[in-house]
């Protein structure tokens, strides 16, 4: 990708420019210029807006015919040159290459780079910029072609390599990483009528604000559209151990949007101790284990995720939000025991509201899958009161990608949720459940504190609940037998851990589809 070297100049001068010197013109007429070019967040949203105001224009995806025609593993063939990078060799912290388009990534996006002053420099798709392997392709017929999507890169691990650090490829797709982690789960930067009526809106253009030389973040600001939602999105990336990103965004809907999903993360599970997969010597396989919500009444929540034998959707009202994520708590290699996989890397995301972003729900969306190829898994904040269309609504929330040190309740959580019987035989109807709790608020009790579950259950009725220590580990668990309903909606589970009067624990809410 190449920036021309041009400057674009403003129409008229300011007054105050008039009488100077020839040379002390001509520093005025530079520094006026980038002035008029300064661009920003609120430019990207002005365009949105103007683009909501207007009937969608459908993009154009049609990509050259020889491109169209590769195979999955021809199109993978395709590589960045990494000595291409943009600012590669400028002694700058972060880097940026490029995807080709091509096969699946048929939409190709426009991208430009911003520097120091606010100017905006458009860098256009360069066949030299890539290594086309062993296909036999026609580049220079190709024009201008844009690229598919693009990847920052930052020495996260080490500080002689650039790893990479966030990806944007696909719709408005977006995954990063911290420090030791693999890639997992991905982000969305909007959701609409997810599952029934789903619409993908599409980050359409980045503008990617060059660094200084010392910076510890980077700014990458996207454009987004859609049949029924145009926007502007600010991304600040930090990368750590724990990678944060902040997000700011202004959204204009156009018409007919039911359900809006803001902060949507989208991940798979297809197997764990909840629900083993039979005949697969893996014990698990999934790229987050739960939901976790942390509501403004001061109750977390945890929800194990599963594999639905039909399409499910569940979800969590609220007053007013703390925070939500998709995370993978289990970080053992002996819990996946997948050498390739790498399960145990796979990032949790937790997100944070900035300001009050009003009563809603989470929404939790559970897909069946035949294999872990697939992402099965939705969850995102639906606002009790969407924007009227063409009114803007502007939200900010923080993204933290975690990997074994994760955000957690205050007292005690949820470490493992087993499903099945042991010894005893259980009657017709009936489920077991096994979860075990860790945290601070269970290790200062005595291992003969008089611990209870306060257990709850809709459309089942609880048989029988017992909670004791777990010597060899010194986790509380709870055994919870339920028969659910014979016939009738899916029974919902509560239960957390309380001692005397106090509540020890986040709350386990789990959800057994009816059959």
């Amino acid at each position: 990708m190449r920036a021309p070297a041009v400057l674009a100049l403003p129409l008229s001068l300011p007054t105050r420019v008039r009488g100077l010197s020839r040379g002390l013109f001509a520093l005025a007429l530079l520094a006026a210029a980038g002035a008029a070019q300064a661009f920003g967040f609120d430019a990207v949203a002005a365009r949105a807006q103007a683009a909501a105001a207007a009937p969608y224009a459908a993009h154009d995806a049609a990509l050259p015919a020889e491109l169209a025609a590769l195979s999955y593993d021809q199109y993978r063939d395709i590589r960045y040159r990494p000595d291409h990078a943009l600012w590669h060799g400028e002694q700058l912290p972060f880097e940026v290459q490029f995807f080709h388009a091509g096969t699946a990534q048929n939409e190709p996006v426009r991208v430009a780079e911003v520097d120091a002053r606010g100017v905006v420099h458009p860098l256009r798709f360069d066949r030299s910029d890539f290594d086309y392997g062993a296909n036999h392709l026609h580049p220079a017929d190709w024009g201008e072609l844009g690229v598919a999507g693009l990847r920052i890169h930052y020495a996260l691990n080490r500080p002689d390599y650039k790893d990479e650090l966030i990806v944007f490829l696909g719709a408005s797709y977006f995954r990063a990483l911290g420090g030791g982690q693999g890639y997992g789960l991905s982000a969305r930067a909007l959701a609409l009528d997810t599952p029934q009526a789903e619409e993908f809106p599409r980050l359409t253009a980045f503008w990617i604000e060059k660094p200084a030389p010392q910076a510890k973040s980077i700014v990458i600001l996207a454009r987004l559209d859609s049949k029924r939602a145009a926007g502007a999105y600010r991304f600040e990336v930090f990368p750590g151990v724990e990678t944060r990103i902040e997000v700011r965004a202004r959204l204009f809907l156009r018409a007919g949007v039911t359900t809006l999903g803001l902060a949507p993360l989208t991940s798979m599970f297809l197997s764990g101790p909840n629900q083993p997969r039979a005949g697969d010597f893996r014990p698990a396989v999934h790229d987050s284990d739960g939901l976790m919500i942390a509501g403004g009444d001061g109750e977390w929540l945890w929800r194990p995720l599963i594999d639905p034998a039909q399409p499910l959707t569940t979800s969590f009202a609220l007053t007013s939000l703390r925070g939500f994520g998709l995370m993978q708590r289990e970080r053992r290699f002996a819990a996946y025991e997948d050498a390739e996989a790498r399960y145990e890397r796979r990032p949790s995301v937790w997100i944070t509201p900035h300001g009050d972003w009003g009563p809603g729900r989470v929404e939790l969306v559970q897909l069946p899958t035949a294999d872990e190829t697939n992402d099965n898994i939705v969850a995102y904040w639906v606002p009790a009161q969407a924007p009227a269309p063409g009114a803007a609504l502007d939200i900010a929330y923080e993204m933290r990608w975690q990997g074994a040190q994760q955000q957690r309740p205050p007292g005690a959580w949820v470490t493992q949720t087993r499903v099945g019987s042991g010894y005893w035989t259980l009657a017709p109807g009936e489920q077991q459940y096994v979860v075990d709790f860790e945290g601070p608020a269970l290790a200062a009790l005595a291992p003969d504190a008089k611990v209870r579950a306060v257990v709850s259950a809709a459309h089942a009725r609880i048989v029988e609940t017992n909670v004791f220590r777990v010597e060899a580990t010194g986790a509380w668990r709870m055994t919870l037998r339920v028969a659910p309903d014979a016939a009738g909606a899916p029974a919902e589970l509560r239960a957390f851990l309380q001692h005397d009067q106090d509540t020890l624990s986040e709350t386990w809410t789990c959800v057994i589809p009816h059959p």
